[in-house]
Protein backbone atom coordinates (compact mmCIF):
# COMPACT_ATOMS: atom_id res chain seq x y z
CA UNK A 1 0.00 0.00 0.00
CA UNK A 2 1.23 3.51 -0.70
CA UNK A 3 2.42 5.58 2.25
CA UNK A 4 0.14 8.38 3.42
CA UNK A 5 1.84 11.78 3.41
CA UNK A 6 1.27 15.01 5.26
CA UNK A 7 0.04 16.50 1.98
CA UNK A 8 -2.63 13.75 1.84
CA UNK A 9 -3.77 14.66 5.36
CA UNK A 10 -3.97 18.33 4.38
CA UNK A 11 -6.07 17.41 1.32
CA UNK A 12 -8.43 15.28 3.44
CA UNK A 13 -8.73 18.11 5.98
CA UNK A 14 -9.51 20.54 3.17
CA UNK A 15 -12.24 18.25 1.82
CA UNK A 16 -13.70 17.94 5.33
CA UNK A 17 -13.45 21.73 5.75
CA UNK A 18 -11.18 21.35 8.79
CA UNK A 19 -8.43 23.73 9.85
CA UNK A 20 -5.74 21.67 11.56
CA UNK A 21 -2.65 22.72 13.43
CA UNK A 22 0.68 21.13 12.55
CA UNK A 23 0.43 18.94 15.66
CA UNK A 24 -3.06 17.76 14.66
CA UNK A 25 -1.89 17.01 11.13
CA UNK A 26 0.92 14.86 12.49
CA UNK A 27 -1.48 13.05 14.85
CA UNK A 28 -4.00 12.43 12.08
CA UNK A 29 -1.24 11.20 9.79
CA UNK A 30 -0.47 8.43 12.26
CA UNK A 31 -4.13 7.62 12.92
CA UNK A 32 -5.14 7.55 9.24
CA UNK A 33 -2.11 5.43 8.37
CA UNK A 34 -3.13 2.92 11.06
CA UNK A 35 -6.69 2.78 9.70
CA UNK A 36 -5.50 2.25 6.13
CA UNK A 37 -3.01 -0.42 7.25
CA UNK A 38 -5.81 -2.28 9.02
CA UNK A 39 -8.01 -2.02 5.91
CA UNK A 40 -5.14 -3.54 3.92
CA UNK A 41 -5.01 -6.46 6.38
CA UNK A 42 -8.75 -6.99 5.91
CA UNK A 43 -8.28 -7.05 2.13
CA UNK A 44 -6.00 -10.07 2.55
CA UNK A 45 -8.82 -12.21 4.02
CA UNK A 46 -10.07 -15.10 1.89
CA UNK A 47 -13.77 -14.38 1.43
CA UNK A 48 -14.39 -16.91 -1.33
CA UNK A 49 -17.83 -18.39 -0.84
CA UNK A 50 -18.88 -15.87 1.80
CA UNK A 51 -22.09 -14.17 0.64
CA UNK A 52 -22.30 -10.39 1.07
CA UNK A 53 -24.56 -9.23 3.87
CA UNK A 54 -25.88 -5.81 4.87
CA UNK A 55 -25.41 -6.53 8.61
CA UNK A 56 -22.86 -8.41 10.68
CA UNK A 57 -25.67 -10.28 12.43
CA UNK A 58 -28.63 -11.79 10.59
CA UNK A 59 -31.77 -9.78 11.23
CA UNK A 60 -35.40 -10.26 10.41
CA UNK A 61 -38.60 -8.43 11.17
CA UNK A 62 -40.82 -10.08 13.73
CA UNK A 63 -44.36 -9.39 12.68
CA UNK A 64 -47.53 -10.49 14.37
CA UNK A 65 -50.74 -11.30 12.60
CA UNK A 66 -53.09 -8.36 12.27
CA UNK A 67 -56.02 -9.46 14.39
CA UNK A 68 -59.12 -7.35 14.91
CA UNK A 69 -59.70 -6.91 18.62
CA UNK A 70 -62.15 -4.73 20.49
CA UNK A 71 -60.79 -1.33 21.52
CA UNK A 72 -61.16 0.33 24.88
CA UNK A 73 -64.61 1.58 25.76
CA UNK A 74 -64.86 5.35 25.27
CA UNK A 75 -65.61 5.83 28.98
CA UNK A 76 -62.33 4.15 29.96
CA UNK A 77 -60.41 6.09 27.31
CA UNK A 78 -61.66 9.47 28.53
CA UNK A 79 -61.68 8.58 32.24
CA UNK A 80 -58.57 10.64 33.16
CA UNK A 81 -58.97 13.35 30.51
CA UNK A 82 -58.77 16.79 32.14
CA UNK A 83 -61.36 18.13 29.70
CA UNK A 84 -63.69 16.36 27.31
CA UNK A 85 -66.76 17.04 25.22
CA UNK A 86 -68.77 14.96 22.77
CA UNK A 87 -66.62 11.87 23.49
CA UNK A 88 -63.42 13.73 22.51
CA UNK A 89 -60.41 15.12 24.31
CA UNK A 90 -60.45 18.90 24.63
CA UNK A 91 -57.01 20.48 24.35
CA UNK A 92 -55.74 24.02 24.48
CA UNK A 93 -55.12 25.61 21.09
CA UNK A 94 -51.44 25.93 20.29
CA UNK A 95 -51.74 28.18 17.24
CA UNK A 96 -53.12 31.70 17.24
CA UNK A 97 -55.89 32.30 14.82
Amino acid sequence: MSELTLKDVERIAHLARLQLTDEEKAAYLGQLTAVLDYAAVLNELDLEGVPPSPHAVAQQNIMRDDVIEPSLPIEDTLHNAPQQADNQFLIQSVLDE
